[in-house]
Formats: C-alpha cells, sequence, structure tokens
C-alpha cells in the first residue's frame, strides 16, 4: 500500500499542512518536527517526487559538486547535505570535479540540463572568480572555498585562524623552523597560507612555503625533495588530509621518524590521523555543521531570493597529539 502525506499527517497527529512545511523544511517548532519527522520514519514514507516535478520547473533535486570525494572531508560533508537533503523531500545530483575547471563547467551545464532547484559547491579558483558571469538560474551555496563573500552565500572555515593555531602550537613546543605546504587550485589553500605567514611574522620566524597541487602524490614528491636538502625544516603545517598523506609516505620512505625528525601538524581529523605513529596533530573541522549550513543557507535562499549573500564562518578545534611533541633539538634551551 503506498504511503501518502495524509498517512503522516495522521500518525503524528497534525495537519497535512505542518507535514509540508516539515519536508520543506519550513518554519516549525523542534517539538512539532521531531514528531513528523518520527511519523515519517515509522509510516516510510517518500515524497512523490515526479509529481512535484510536473507542477514545479525545478526537479526538487539539490546540486553538490565537490573537488575531490577521495578526501575524506568533502565525503563528510557530502553525507551531512544528503542527509539534509533527505529529510526535506529532496534528492542530490553528486558530481566529483578532481580540481578541474572543465569538469566544474560541464557539471555547471549539467546542473542546469537537470533544472536543479539549488546547487552547494566547492570551486576551484578559476571557476569561482567567473562564477558571477556564467548565469545560473539556481542559487549557489559555496562550501569550503568561499572567498569574498561576492553574490553567493557561503559556509567555510576560519581558515588564518586555523593556519595560525598550529603555527602558534608548534611554536610552544620548541620548534622554529616550520614550513608550510598547501593546495594551490583553492581559496582555502590561500587562506590557510596567510594564517600561517602572518603567525611566523608575529613570532619573528622565517616563513618557507610552498604551494602544490593538493594530492599525496605531490606532497610525496615535494617532501622528499625538501627533507633532503639543505633548507630542511623541522616542522611542517599541512593543508589538507590528503597533503598530510603523502607527507607521512615521504618521511616513512627517507627512514625518518615523527616527531624525532619531522614534526607534522594539519587538517581533518580522519581515524588514520590517530592511528599513524604517535598520532597526528590536527585541525578538526566541523564537518557537519558545514553541510547542514549550506542546506539552510539554501533553503533561506529560496525563501527569499533578494536578500544580500550571507557568509558563515566557522571554527576548528586543535586536536594535539605526539607529531608534535616538543624539538629535541630545544629542549631546555630559551624560548623567545
Amino acid at each position: 500500500m503506498t504511503v501518502g502525506i495524509k498517512d503522516v499527517a495522521l500518525a503524528a497527529g497534525v495537519s497535512v499542512a505542518t507535514v509540508s512545511r516539515v519536508i520543506g523544511n519550513g518554519p516549525v517548532s523542534e517539538a512539532l518536527r521531531s514528531r513528523v519527522e518520527d511519523a515519517i520514519r515509522a509510516t516510510g514514507y517518500r515524497p512523490n517526487l515526479s509529481a512535484r516535478r510536473l507542477r514545479s520547473q525545478h526537479s526538487q533535486t539539490i546540486g553538490l559538486i565537490v573537488s575531490d570525494i577521495r578526501n575524506p572531508f568533502f565525503t563528510a560533508v557530502s553525507r551531512a547535505v544528503e542527509e539534509a537533503a533527505y529529510h526535506a523531500g529532496m534528492r542530490v545530483i553528486l558530481c566529483n570535479s578532481d580540481e578541474n575547471p572543465e569538469r566544474e563547467l560541464l557539471y555547471l551545464r549539467l546542473m542546469q540540463e537537470e533544472r536543479i532547484t539549488g546547487l552547494i559547491f566547492a570551486p576551484t579558483r578559476t571557476t569561482l572568480d567567473g562564477l558571477d558571469g556564467i548565469g545560473l538560474d539556481f542559487p549557489v551555496v559555496l562550501i569550503d572555498r568561499g572567498g569574498p563573500s561576492g553574490g553567493h552565500d557561503a559556509v567555510v572555515l576560519d581558515n588564518a585562524q586555523a593556519a595560525a593555531t598550529l603555527v602558534d602550537h608548534l611554536h610552544a613546543q620548541g620548534y622554529r623552523r616550520i614550513a608550510g605546504l598547501f593546495g594551490n587550485t583553492s581559496t582555502t589553500g590561500v587562506e590557510r597560507h596567510d594564517g600561517y605567514r602572518a603567525a611566523m611574522a608575529a613570532r619573528g620566524l622565517e616563513a618557507d612555503a610552498r604551494f602544490i597541487p593538493p594530492y599525496a602524490e605531490a606532497a610525496e614528491t615535494e617532501v622528499a625533495r625538501w627533507l633532503g636538502g639543505p633548507d630542511r625544516p623541522d616542522a611542517v603545517v599541512v593543508s589538507n588530509s590528503l597533503l598530510l598523506m603523502g607527507v607521512v609516505k615521504a618521511v616513512r620512505g627517507l627512514g625518518l621518524s615523527i616527531p624525532g625528525d619531522l614534526a607534522l601538524a594539519g587538517f581533518d581529523n580522519e581515524p588514520w590521523t590517530e592511528l599513524v605513529g604517535p598520532g597526528l596533530t590536527v585541525i578538526e573541522q566541523p564537518v557537519h555543521d558545514i553541510g547542514r549550513t549550506a542546506m539552510e543557507l539554501l533553503f533561506e535562499r529560496l525563501d527569499a531570493p533578494a536578500r544580500p549573500a550571507r557568509k558563515v564562518v566557522l571554527s576548528g578545534t586543535c586536536v594535539v597529539r605526539g607529531s608534535t611533541a616538543g624539538s629535541k633539538s630545544l629542549a631546555g634551551a630559551a624560548v623567545p
């Protein structure tokens, strides 16, 4: 037997209109929302999306374009977006761009053809710079790579502050030759680089930063060259989890140890970071909040298309582990 919205309303003891508001993420009290969501799960109700599509110019579908689904950060954010869309009775089309602006444009055209209701997007710097001129007919919420507030809503981490936190932590542990490794395709890498440089300058330290493609293989090659040269650092701040993985592989490949030969701090508190050696010090991002907030901004935009763009900046948490234990070379020395 097909379960309809009236069955959900009966099970929850509310009106059909209330059920519709919950499904559409409209204004209802938390108590009513909880009752309706419980009834949806109990009855197994699924919205009739095809009927909605016939009644609307849009498909009741959310587009989601991420830069690299191999990056656990985007996997977690995608799950949060899908969960919020599910509870709103909407579907998600997920595309992976591989940090390629040409693929991003291809997928943006696909979203146009699919008549999506709105898009959540983690663009490259190239596409972000030209996004306003593409002429999209649906609202866009940027995640991770917000850049200037511009004309689009955005949810981002306070990247500069997070990177500065890692530098300050390493400095407090006695490290002075602190290098930085940053992805070169996104505003995220630039913002984390800016925070790193500002923190180094504030401590009177010389910055040594390198921009590379945001993949483990690139980091492995770069760090192997770095550690074999005369300007070898004693600590590195790394701007994403894939680069962090590449640094670990490079250190192991050279027969070195963490933190004995190189202290290491980076981003994203993935399960593997706790299992590597003494554990890696990382910035934990509020990934679920990023995905959920992006969906909230999208629904707000759909309800009020003319409102000013809003940029939500969230804070990360520094999880300290053994990879940044105190510098042996400076043990007992005065810390300036």
